[in-house]
């Protein structure tokens, strides 16, 4: 009898009491402060170094600062100084970014400088992708090897979570990123206590790295795009459409991935891997136009305040342009991320998909279209509907991607990712 009482009684998780979760706010709060430093200070030392690049030494040698000629000049340089740090610096500035994703691994110190070098020169260079992968990638080295050699009676697990947390809500500028992502983590891990306990400390940082990044950079995702009004029968038939196309585009990317980064790893060296690759960037910049160049935020922004200012067709030209991009700067090996030139190619859908049909609100077409990119290149469903929303800054919208979100997933899921294992193959 007790022991079918004992089957029957509830199972609940234990709490964990608070002299459990108070020795983990100072170094939370430590990790989360140096991770927005480190982010801060790569996005400013490349901002200043792209400034001088694309604008005083184009003009003192006369020639036009997107010019096609330019373009190519400067993204065939970039792959060679990027390439030059991959071969000989120490460390050749960590592993094939093309096996990376936002769970970094823990790398030794001596990778740190090149990486963090790398990552500069791309971001000032042009080439369409992001900082997260490898500031991600530097803040958990950081924080553990600092974490051990001065706080060593604190877990060494929670070091790498503090790190991507604090570096998501840096990026972001807002903790809830940070704990949208832990959470869609622990979904699949064993967790001891409750939800919140285990995202008790990964928030702090996140909190912590959001707030630094905001007293010093005021970061901004919000496009200020015309409020979408009260959701209508037809704005969910949109959704749906626009995000299901945005993810089978994005689906395209992700199988060609691992052919493309066969050819570029044929070249066995980064000397012609990286050179290689901005020449093929040059083309697609000569293709696209300057908005095509760089991580595409700015880029951003500079669609959003005109979505009139383009045809439907110039719209789809950078949407597929920048993809390729994006496809090929991940696969010669520059050192980047993948969501914020994903964020630009959903952007041009979704405007693309307004000058098609004027009805298509050209908020609801940029959400939706972020949305499924996000998640066909990322597969982080949190991440994808955050940024998606945030984007539009419209309280209708939600309820649409909620449920544009769901057709988009099923498209997705079970199918290979864009990053691949050490041998090549894609991971599913």
């Amino acid at each position: 009898m007790a022991q079918e009482t004992a089957q029957q009684a509830p199972t609940t998780a234990h709490t964990a009491p608070a002299r459990a979760l108070l020795p983990l706010i100072l170094p939370a709060a430590l990790v989360g402060v140096v991770a927005s430093l480190v982010f801060v200070g790569v996005s400013t030392a490349a901002e200043q170094l792209q400034h001088v690049l694309w604008g005083p030494l184009p003009d003192a040698l006369g020639v036009g600062r997107y010019s096609v000629l330019w373009m190519f000049v400067m993204l065939v340089a970039t792959g060679f100084a990027v390439g030059l740090v991959v071969w000989k610096v120490p460390g050749h500035a960590g592993p094939d970014p093309a096996t990376l994703g936002l769970d970094a691994r823990t790398m030794p110190p001596v990778v740190l400088p090149g990486l963090v070098l790398a990552t500069g020169l791309m971001l000032a260079g042009g080439p369409s992708l992001g900082p997260e992968n490898p500031i991600i990638a530097v803040n958990v080295a950081l924080a553990v090897w600092l974490g051990r050699r001065f706080l060593p009676r604190t877990p060494g697990a929670l070091w790498p979570v503090l790190a991507e947390a604090a570096t998501i809500g840096a990026l972001f500028g807002t903790p809830l990123a940070a704990a949208l992502v832990v959470s869609e983590a622990l979904a699949g891990r064993p967790m001891r206590g409750r939800l919140w306990d285990n995202v008790f400390a990964p928030l702090t940082a996140g909190a912590f790295g959001a707030m630094t990044t905001t007293l010093v950079f005021h970061p901004t995702f919000d496009l200020g795009l015309p409020t979408l009004g009260h959701p209508h029968w037809q704005d969910l038939v949109a959704a749906l459409v626009i995000a299901s196309a945005s993810a089978v585009l994005g689906m395209c990317a992700v199988y060609a991935f691992p052919y493309i980064h066969k050819a570029f790893l044929g070249l066995r060296h980064p000397m012609l891997m990286l050179p290689a690759g901005g020449l093929v960037l040059g083309a697609l910049a000569a293709l696209g136009g300057h908005l095509t160049l760089f991580k595409g935020l700015s880029e951003v922004g500079v669609l959003a305040r005109d979505p009139e200012g383009w045809s439907a067709g110039q719209f789809a030209t950078m949407a597929v342009v920048k993809l390729a991009a994006l496809l090929v700067a991940a696969s010669c090996g520059f050192r980047g991320g993948r969501i914020f030139p994903s964020v630009f190619v959903g952007t041009a859908l979704g405007l693309c998909a307004h000058a098609l049909v004027p009805a298509v609100q050209p908020a609801l077409g940029v959400a939706t279209g972020v949305l499924g990119i996000l998640l066909a290149i990322t597969r982080q469903g949190w991440v994808s509907l955050f940024t998606a929303a945030v984007l539009v800054a419209s309280p209708a919208v939600l309820a649409l991607l909620c449920i544009a979100s769901l057709p988009a997933w099923l498209l997705v899921t079970g199918r290979p990712q864009m990053q691949l294992r050490d041998d090549g193959t894609p991971i599913r």
